[in-house]
């Protein structure tokens, strides 16, 4: 399955010193050759939060744009349009959710889910049955 990655796991693959780093690195090496996908909630939250002169190691946002620029046009990768709408209750079961935190990652999940793919992410407490239709194999937590 494709591979949705999170807005933290792309910032931890591109920072170098970013604590996951390695593990991320190390995730993607084994699982590459089944694709990823990025959105354009995961490329803004990325590039917004890497250029922030409070984040611990920023980058110019130029440099920021470039840098994703490349990873994207890789052949394994496919971009996956913000197309499904969070009150939809096809997709999110808002009686689900514990907190408004998890808005942004049940949504990304739904976004797999519905591309028939997988949510990687650094993050531990998404509720699955947030998502109709989502299983195990839908969330990686790393």
């Amino acid at each position: 399955m494709r591979a949705l990655l999170d807005v933290n796991v792309l910032i931890a693959l591109n920072d170098q010193e970013h604590v996951h780093h390695t593990l991320v690195n190390q995730w993607l090496a084994q699982h590459i050759h089944l694709g990823w996908a990025s959105c354009p909630l995961t490329q803004n939250g990325m590039l917004r939060i890497m250029s922030q002169a409070s984040y611990l190691h920023p980058q110019p946002l130029h440099v920021l744009f470039q840098m994703l620029r490349r990873e994207t046009q890789h052949s394994l990768h496919a971009f996956w349009p913000d197309d499904l709408s969070l009150l939809d209750e096809t997709y999110i079961d808002a009686d689900k959710l514990l907190s408004p935190s998890q808005l942004t990652d049940a949504y990304l999940l739904a976004l797999a889910v519905k591309n028939k793919g997988r949510f990687i992410t650094l993050d531990k407490r998404i509720p699955l049955n947030a998502v109709p239709g989502a299983k195990p194999l839908h969330l990686v937590s790393l």
